[in-house]
């Protein structure tokens, strides 16, 4: 818990339990009674869970801390959902399959995968940013991730890749499609829809900050909307989200609507 507390990636790791029982309490209603129990589940996810404690505690002086907690705590998710099996049975854990799945971000993303992640949003990043400057009309020389713009070099590096925002926008779009769609594939559309958003979201703020140094002075290179400007432009980023969100929702109601408009004539 201090982990998390004090990392700036998995900070959203504190609220995931909470949400993840809020959504079991609005489906109290509709949740079946205990059934039998499914050994099956209980076999894979206790031996996904025991794989997981053994290699942290193997490897405990060989792995990063985080590792070690991506460890343990995919460990503990997957003993949790074992339990559901063997004590609720197989029917209840179907009928809650999201709020048990969606604990799975407790898990810390590995330090491999977060690597990964990071240099791929960076490369994106860029690409976004050199196309806001070219529709700008700024003078602008890159090479790769660096761009230089008149009075100051910039290089979009890995600390700057936008992860963690990107990360909870993720997040954030799988609870909304679950609450309000009920449509697959539209529910896939808003989950797809934050790959793009990110990067382009990201390369708004890297073209923000240049415009802001060509502009007003080098210096705000060290402003307060380059170092702590990351809640501004998530929350930007939400705009468009929950306005994809909003026009989804509303064709699933005019779909739903004229389906029972035209189920009379069908019954007939």
């Amino acid at each position: 818990m201090l982990y998390a507390a004090g990392s700036a990636l998995h900070s959203h790791t504190l609220l995931v339990p909470f949400v993840a029982g809020y959504l079991l309490y609005t489906q109290r209603g509709s949740l079946p009674g205990p059934g039998s129990r499914s050994f099956g589940g209980t076999a894979l996810l206790g031996a996904i869970g025991l794989a997981a404690l053994g290699a942290g505690i193997a490897w405990r002086e060989s792995l990063s801390l985080n590792d070690h907690l991506a460890l343990m705590a995919l460990a503990y998710v997957s003993l949790i959902a074992a339990g559901g099996y063997l004590f609720l049975g197989s029917k209840w854990m179907a009928a809650a399959a999201f709020p048990v799945a969606f604990l799975i971000f407790m898990v810390p993303l590995p330090d491999a995968a977060v690597n990964w992640l990071e240099r791929a949003s960076a490369l994106a990043s860029a690409e976004a940013a050199a196309l806001y400057f070219s529709m700008a009309g700024t003078p602008l020389v890159r090479h790769g991730t660096v761009f230089e713009v008149p009075g100051i070099v910039l290089e979009v590096g890995q600390e700057c890749s936008g992860i963690r925002s990107s990360w909870v926008l993720f997040i954030t779009s799988l609870l909304a499609s679950h609450l309000f769609l009920r449509s697959p594939w539209r529910r896939l559309v808003l989950v797809a829809f934050v790959i793009p958003l990110g990067i382009l979201r990201n390369g708004f703020r890297v073209f923000v900050i240049g415009l802001l140094c060509v502009h007003v002075g080098p210096h705000m290179i060290d402003s307060v909307i380059h170092r702590r400007g990351g809640p501004f432009f998530f929350a930007l980023s939400l705009v468009p989200l929950f306005l994809l969100l909003w026009w989804l929702r509303r064709q699933e109601r005019r779909a739903g609507a004229n389906c029972h408009v035209e189920a009379p004539f069908d019954s007939r």
